[in-house]
């Protein structure tokens, strides 16, 4: 018997479009990944054109001699990592600071700031780095207010704060007039951070688009954030682009795997299977899931021997379960080939396994199939004896064609008989109860 629709639909089955990981979030191992030090970020990945600045030139302020060598003290205790001693010379300052100027002021917080930093203590660095901010503008140096504007956006993060982060990151694009593709991205994070997914969209897109204009590569974080807001407003061609960028890039298994189920989702079974074969000779498919959705889109592509010798190989590197339902598969592999040798003995150790006799039945065509008739007969007796058949008078008919085969006309028509009363093969059983009869009466005819 020929391989059935059900078995058509069963190796149809390929892989659907994985879900994607959630993006990825800013933490301190993220904002040191961007370059950020206590004095804000270190030279900039990709930067946009300069701007006119909204802040008026300032004179850099001076600091006396007096400020400038406890400063200097400060320093080297910190240079030698003695930031406790360090921040109490910094203290003493801050206490006898009245008749320091603004300037001077500032400069004390932002050096406190970095010692608190460097001591972990993030929120006596924010708070540091907000005093320095409370300083009127003009009594800053531009650097400076950028650096602190740039380090409370930053550490706004890693305290979860996102409403301050996004706040203190309109204020530093606003006085800086170089804005960076980091400075785009942080931004991203904040806006996703507070589910405003839209804006996080625009502005990931602009930092990977500044990057990717100056003939560089964006970074892998930044292309997972773009491709993970571009699913979720569900546009998966954008998405397929992004993902072809970091298969190009930063080729992992979970790319391969997550472009071919995209390319799934589009239609697009051709560029689907040609991922997933790449991804399987690159050995990236490891788990049972991952293969049987590759011997799957094999079957479904017509190249049902190239599924067979996946599933084979995980279940003989035990990647695959030797399970009745995966031994099934294949089976029908080999015998969609035209194998029926090697689809055998897999259907058989199916069959034993599962508590049904559905296997047994299917077992049962292909030895009638192959013309092992005293085979066929065994199958399907076992078929019968275990039941939870689907279509028993199928089976009735492959039993009564091999008991014919074999001139058990008796046995023979007995099956027929019951295969009759099932409306869906009572036709074909009356013509083979008209051919067993008539063989019947042929065979008593020639005994006389």
């Amino acid at each position: 018997m020929k391989v059935t629709t059900a078995l058509s639909k069963f190796v149809k089955r390929s892989a659907l479009a994985l879900p994607l990981v959630a993006a990825p979030a800013i933490s301190v191992q993220v904002l040191d990944a961007l370059g950020f030090n206590a004095n804000g970020f270190g030279q900039a990945y990709a930067q946009e054109e300069k701007k006119p600045s909204k802040v008026k030139t300032r004179k850099t302020p001076s600091i006396s001699e007096a400020v400038g060598k406890k400063l200097g003290q400060a320093q080297e205790l910190a240079d030698a990592q003695q930031f406790n001693e360090a921040l109490a010379v910094l203290r003493d300052m801050e206490a006898r600071s009245s008749k320091y100027s603004a300037y001077e002021k500032a400069q004390v917080a932002y050096f406190m700031a970095y010692i608190y930093f460097s001591l972990e203590n993030y929120d006596g660095a924010i708070a540091s780095y907000k005093k320095v901010l409370s300083v009127p503008s003009e009594n800053l140096t531009e650097a400076l207010e950028i650096g602190s504007l740039q380090a409370v956006s930053q550490l706004s993060f890693v305290k979860e704060d996102y409403k301050g982060a996004l706040r203190y990151i309109n204020r530093w694009m606003d006085v800086s007039n170089i804005v960076t593709g980091e400075m785009y991205y942080l931004r991203a994070q904040a806006h996703y951070q507070l589910k405003d997914n839209a804006n996080a969209l625009k502005d990931i897109s602009k930092a990977v688009s500044m990057v990717e204009g100056n003939g560089k590569v964006p970074k892998q974080a930044w292309y997972d954030l773009q491709r993970f807001l571009y699913y979720d407003k569900n546009d998966y061609p954008s998405v397929v682009k992004v993902l072809e960028k970091l298969v190009k890039h930063y080729p992992q298994g979970t790319y391969y795997i997550q472009l071919a189920g995209m390319y799934g989702q589009l239609g697009r079974e051709k560029d689907q299977l040609h991922m997933m074969e790449a991804a399987y000779i690159a050995g990236v498919l490891k788990k049972e899931k991952e293969l049987l959705n590759m011997a799957y889109l094999f079957m479904g592509a017509e190249m049902p021997y190239k599924g067979a010798k996946v599933i084979k190989k995980g279940i003989d590197n035990k990647q695959i379960e030797r399970t009745s339902k995966n031994l099934e598969t294949l089976a029908v592999a080999y015998q969609m080939a035209q194998e029926l040798k090697k689809s055998i003995p897999e259907m058989e150790a199916a069959a034993s396994m599962s508590d049904k006799g559905e296997l047994y039945s299917r077992l049962a065509g292909i030895y009638l199939d192959l013309d092992q008739n005293k085979e066929a007969i065994t199958a399907g007796d076992k078929a019968l004896k275990k039941g939870g058949l689907k279509r028993e008078d199928q089976l009735r008919i492959v039993l009564g064609m091999a008991n014919a085969n074999l001139k058990k006309y008796e046995a023979a028509l007995k099956h027929l008989e019951v295969a009759k009363k099932d409306k869906r093969s009572k036709k074909f059983a009356e013509q083979w109860i008209a051919y067993v009869e008539g063989e019947k009466k042929r065979e008593e005819q020639l005994a006389i």
